[in-house]
């Protein structure tokens, strides 16, 4: 069985360590535990892993994030992957730093990368594990925030909460979706 996983990011070395490039962090996390290596693809780098017999495919974009949805859809079409089979990791404002959510559809929240993706795929009915990033910033400076580095005290948290998402991935792949958000969401 395969599944599609897309982690969230810009491409480029300027937006490397950045609290929107979580999603490309997990994956790369993920990639390495299982010794797999990137290689670039159409419209985005890509590297498969096995899992409990499972091939996930983990996809990092390279549209950029507002252009995420297209790369999504050529990719679940391209493996003919439905799309409760895929899973989107996102940066969060809404939540605390610490809180990971895994849900099943959802608004876009103001995210850019997950309106693309809701209006390509026609729905707002995807997984998605979202990873808050906080929102500890000053009024008209959120973009600053987002495309901002992580402080020592949030790398200080970030080791842990990448290794507990990459968890949840794995866990959806094997277990499924509602024995994930009961068993592995946290609060901050």
């Amino acid at each position: 069985m395969k599944y599609l996983i897309i982690g969230l990011g810009n491409i480029g070395a300027e937006y490397d360590g950045t609290r929107h490039n979580i999603g490309f962090d997990v994956l790369d996390a993920l990639a390495d535990s299982k010794g797999a290596t990137w290689e670039s693809a159409r419209l985005g780098s890509v590297t498969t892993i096995k899992h409990r017999g499972r091939q996930l495919i983990l996809l990092k974009p390279s549209t950029y994030m507002n252009l995420s949805g297209k790369a999504m859809k050529f990719w679940l079409t391209e493996q003919k992957i439905p799309v409760d089979r895929s899973l989107v990791i996102v940066d969060d404002l809404n939540l605390d730093l610490g809180a990971l959510r895994m849900r099943a559809k959802g608004g876009a929240g103001g995210h850019n990368g997950l309106t693309d993706i809701e209006q390509r795929l026609g729905s707002s009915a995807y997984p998605r594990l979202r990873f808050g990033i906080g929102n500890d910033f000053s009024k008209g400076r959120q973009v600053d925030f987002v495309l901002g580095k992580w402080s020592s005290e949030e790398k200080k948290q970030l080791e842990k909460l990448i290794e507990h998402a990459c968890k949840m991935v794995l866990s959806f792949a094997s277990i499924g979706l509602q024995r994930t958000m009961s068993d592995l969401n946290r609060n901050a």
